[in-house]
């Protein structure tokens, strides 16, 4: 059996076979040897380099490459949000561990540069040896960036700093701090809008992050393949920063003036300011107090004493964060009180039962129902015309209106002025406002609906709404952004004017215009007067659930000029922090003030100009 086998092995591997696989075997070893040799003297010669740019790759063979978040900019290209480059500060431990020549210069390099405290990276390097990715300190400046670059490149006087390499990144960055910190919003987590313009448009200021790959080629020279990241898209708001610094410096200044007046605490509990132009439904200014600074909008020391703070429980932290980050102008509703007014009126003349040629009787209230309710001037305001009806804001004459128009029209124009839904606004967290049913509504719910009661609204319904009634009818989209441009600066789109519905005739809108300069000229607006230009507007005075409290929100909106207007502006003082709340002075003298300053940087014309202009051409 044996013989048998052994013959076989001759018969299937001959000598000239054997000497093959023999010859075959050798080769391979002297080609693994070869090629350990090889790796051997890479390693030895160029392994540091190799190392440095391994690791520069955080996942050892690639590295994500941060996009630019695009900028936020005014409508006239200022920058009101930006993504500025910074650094984190890497250590690749086990580099800096593998020659103990390294240890030291190094951790004094990370101190004097950086400021990292030689005890936390001695902590590092006993938890982490042989960590390869640990990051010490985030978004260092382009200044220290530049400092540590020079003491890298500087082998004669750093031979031994290893192991410190710089990754790129991008902070949020917004030049005017508090400045429109309702509209633009800010981020969290990098590059993930919170609230206005960043949360809105996210996706169109995000980029695409960049990869970067790296291998060794068959002549041992390190490969790099990179996709360059793709930078976000530039915002360009329809804000006019100059209106809106006009805006808040007179906020702040009203409010600081107020200040712990009546009660302790601020000058009110909200004040707002909303200026839109009509004729397209831009907005160009929106304000509230208080208001945050966007790069630190956790900061709450601005509004509460330090120990305040450190009682907070994190429940109550995020009460206040949200109290503050809240946009009055989009977010709260409330009761708009006189200034719908023009509204009701408005339903009655397209519907045809109001001429303009009615008088009403004011004794100082009205029975309605099984309800006393009274007018705005108990003593009453005698007869009263239409036109004075609103110059005068006679709740009274309002009652009397809303009855003859019935629950059923009122509700229906309602809707079609905007109110109870979305305005489609492009900012997040819209509120509808709450309205009554008309299955719900009885003949005093009518009545004080009529002058501006017992429903709620929101500042941007009312204003996108009111501009309709001063322009011709036209409801346009409110909207805070009006184009978008690539990062080479060229137009990607344009946020073009979006008319979504009639809501009156032009003839109704010249009647409404010649009621409402008659408040600013004759009626209840007169402190709201301007020299040289010709304001129409309507004052509001509505008071707060419960009734009991005496709390009140003052209001006024008010346009100029006459004949087109150009510019719309709605402020509102909530619960004013003084005796008298219910005095809507306090918001008049407000707008006025605006008015006063955005006028004239707008190039509103005054009447005086035109009326100039008619006198020298004989028209």
């Amino acid at each position: 059996m044996a013989k048998n086998t052994k013959s076989l092995l001759r018969t299937k591997f001959s000598k000239f076979m054997q000497k093959k696989l023999v010859l075959l075997f050798v080769t391979i070893i002297l080609a693994f040897v070869i090629l350990v040799g090889r790796i051997t003297y890479i390693n030895a010669s160029n392994g540091s380099d190799y190392t440095k740019i391994v690791l520069d790759r955080q996942q050892y063979d690639s590295r994500t490459i941060p996009f630019k978040r695009g900028d936020i900019v005014d409508r006239n290209g200022t920058k009101i949000a930006t993504s500025e480059r910074v650094y984190n500060v890497i250590l690749d431990v086990q580099y800096m561990l593998s020659d103990e020549d390294y240890v030291e210069p190094t951790i004094a390099v990370l101190r004097d540069c950086f400021g990292i405290e030689e005890a936390a990276v001695r902590q590092i390097i006993e938890e982490k040896p042989s960590s390869r990715y640990s990051i010490l300190r985030k978004s260092v400046d382009y200044e220290t960036a530049q400092a540590f670059e020079a003491i890298d490149a500087d082998d004669e006087n750093y031979p031994n700093v290893r192991g410190i390499w710089l990754e790129d990144d991008y902070i949020r960055k917004y030049p005017y701090n508090t400045l429109a910190s309702d509209v633009i919003g800010f981020t969290v987590n990098g590059n993930v809008g919170s609230c206005g313009i960043e949360a809105s448009y996210n996706s169109i200021l995000n980029g695409t992050d960049g990869k970067e790959y790296g291998y060794l080629d068959e002549d041992s020279t390190f490969e790099r393949t990179v996709k360059e990241p793709t930078t976000g898209n530039t915002v360009v708001s329809t804000i006019d920063l100059q209106v809106q610094n006009i805006v808040e410096k007179h906020i702040l200044a009203f409010n600081e003036a107020h200040k712990n007046e009546a009660r302790p605490g601020e000058g009110s509990k909200n004040t707002a300011v909303l200026i839109m132009n009509p004729q397209n439904g831009e907005i160009l200014a929106e304000a509230t107090y208080p208001n945050f600074d966007l790069n630190q909008p956790r900061d709450l020391t601005r509004y509460y004493a330090p120990e305040t703070i450190e009682a907070m429980s994190e429940e109550e932290k995020v009460e206040k964060y949200n109290e503050l980050w809240n946009n009055f102008c989009v977010s709260e509703p409330y009761e708009p009180g006189s200034t719908f007014k023009p509204f009701t009126i408005a339903a009655g003349l397209e519907t045809g039962i109001l001429t303009g040629g009615e008088s009403y009787s004011c004794g100082g209230m009205l029975h309605v129902g099984d309800h006393d309710i009274h007018c705005n001037n108990r003593s009453g305001h005698g007869t009263q015309t239409l036109k004075r009806s609103l110059e005068n804001s006679c709740n009274v004459a309002l009652m009397q209106i809303g009855q003859i128009l019935g629950k059923e029209e009122f509700s229906r124009y309602q809707e079609l002025f905007g109110f109870g839904e979305s305005t489609g606004i492009d900012l997040p967290r819209e509120s509808t406002g709450i309205l009554y049913d008309v299955e719900n509504m009885d003949s005093a719910s009518l009545a004080t609906n009529a002058f501006g009661q017992n429903f709620n609204v929101t500042m941007t319904q009312l204003g996108a709404s009111f501009c309709s009634l001063i322009n011709g009818g036209d409801y346009y989209k409110p909207h805070v952004v009006r184009q978008i441009w690539d990062e080479n600066g060229d137009l990607l789109e344009n946020k073009n004017p979006v008319v979504l519905r009639r809501t009156v005739s032009k003839e109704t809108s010249d009647i409404l215009k010649d009621y409402m300069l008659g408040v600013v000229e004759e009626g209840t607006g007169s402190s709201a007067a301007i020299e040289g230009y010709d304001i129409g507007g309507k004052t509001g005075t509505a008071e707060k659930l419960p009734r009991s409290a005496n709390n009140y929100l003052l209001s006024f909106i008010g346009y100029a000029p006459q004949e087109n207007p150009q510019v719309m502006v709605y402020v509102i003082v909530d619960e004013p922090n003084v005796a008298k709340q219910e005095v809507c002075a306090y918001a008049i003298q407000l707008a006025a003030d605006i008015m006063r300053e955005v006028f004239p940087y707008l190039g509103i014309e005054k009447a005086t100009a035109a009326d100039a202009v008619i006198e020298e051409t004989g028209n």
